[in-house]
């Protein structure tokens, strides 16, 4: 049996979105830009799927433009909006992806913007005293680029008081959103923000899709050219199948949303009880409290054995990882962890959940952590 505990990485794929989804892979396989009866019901599925994600994320449906993910969405948002603003500083934080935070270097250096950085806290919080003296002292148009939940601790920041300060300074704000949307509830009309970006595989929806909101005050050239699609925003025929599997794992997932966050927030504050009470010195990197609750990264102290422990746990058939999954693959520390000044002398292991996830699996985690990991017990003797 494997157990899956990295659905912060990715999610496994709802039943009735694929069946969903299906349809559109058989028989409803018309170009939405054709004419003719083929085209023009795949066209009725993206247009329904857009004002489902609309609906349920109270914005209008022509602010909703489909991508290929979380990626392509920010990368748009902060390229364009850069473009379309005249910008002449974006602050981010040093705990941004690192989809936003290889933009935010491209854009300085081609596009000479000047980047600033609000501080964090040990715990991977925002200074919102220092972003409101960045937004009082920073010259010319400003974009402000922050994400609401850190992907790998995370951290949840106050989106409603940064969307006030930025509307207060006249500052744009693209809100990496990836990690809550589906998760949290996000009411557009209600939070004076510009840009938000969602990918439907962080919520049991197909890979390969996202979207991207875009405030109707907001006018931005594409990323992408070469046709008409997506109101002149995206040239590229339509993932159709995945834009229906996208509207659809969003519904389901917001119909479901205090049901399953009370259960899987149950999970993550079952298994860090289990931790402490099974193991010495286990340490949480992130807000323990203030955190989104699917996420919890926990510090093992480091020994020969917990060294590779990632590489045991799978080994072992449990999936886990130490951060983000778009830079499991590099050998270099996690930045986040770095700019919060996680302790170097732990290991640090982020499980993440799902509705899917059991209080058995999480037992059976905790068993087989105390081959590697040295218990209470072992600590005092």
């Amino acid at each position: 049996m494997r157990i899956y505990l990295d659905n912060a990485a990715t999610t496994p794929l709802d039943p009735e979105v694929l069946k969903a989804m299906l349809p559109y892979m058989e028989t409803m396989y018309g170009n939405p830009s054709a004419v003719h009866h083929f085209g023009r019901e795949t066209r009725a599925a993206i247009e329904k799927a857009r004002k489902t994600v609309a609906k349920l994320l109270n914005a209008q449906p022509g602010e909703i433009f489909f991508t290929s993910g979380g990626t392509e969405s920010n990368n748009m948002a902060l390229r364009c909006g850069v473009e379309a603003q005249g910008t002449k500083t974006i602050i981010t934080s040093p705990i941004e992806h690192h989809c936003v935070e290889h933009t935010v270097n491209w854009l300085q250096k081609h596009y000479n913007v000047k980047v600033e950085h609000v501080r964090v806290d040990s715990k991977g919080r925002f200074d919102l005293t220092h972003l409101e003296q960045l937004l009082q002292t920073v010259q010319g148009p400003v974009l402000v680029s922050l994400m609401q939940a850190n992907n790998e601790v995370g951290t949840l920041q106050d989106m409603e008081r940064i969307a006030q300060l930025c509307k207060e300074h006249n500052a744009w704000l693209h809100m990496d959103t990836v990690q809550t949307v589906a998760h949290c509830a996000i009411n557009l009309k209600e939070t004076p923000v510009q840009f938000i970006s969602g990918a439907a595989h962080k919520f049991h929806g197909p890979k390969g899709v996202g979207f991207v909101y875009i405030n109707s005050g907001v006018k931005i050239e594409p990323l992408i050219y070469g046709g008409a699609q997506e109101r002149n925003m995206r040239a590229g025929t339509e993932n159709v199948y995945g834009i229906v599997g996208l509207a659809k794992s969003l519904e389901l997932a917001y119909a479901n949303l205090e049901e399953r966050t009370i259960y899987i927030g149950g999970l993550r504050h079952y298994l860090l009880n289990k931790l402490r009470d099974t193991f010495s010195d286990v340490i949480v990197n992130g807000d323990e409290q203030n955190s989104l609750y699917t996420v919890l990264n926990v510090g093992f102290p480091m020994t020969d054995q917990t060294s590779m422990l990632l590489f045991h746990l799978d080994v072992a058939g449990i999936c886990a990882s130490s951060g983000s999954a778009c830079s499991s693959g590099s050998n270099k520390n996690s930045h986040v962890l770095e700019a919060i000044g996680a302790d170097p002398n732990h290991v640090a292991i982020r499980f993440s959940f799902s509705h899917y996830n059991t209080k058995e699996e999480l037992d059976t985690l905790v068993e087989k952590l105390k081959t590697w990991v040295p218990t209470a017990v072992e600590a005092h003797l």
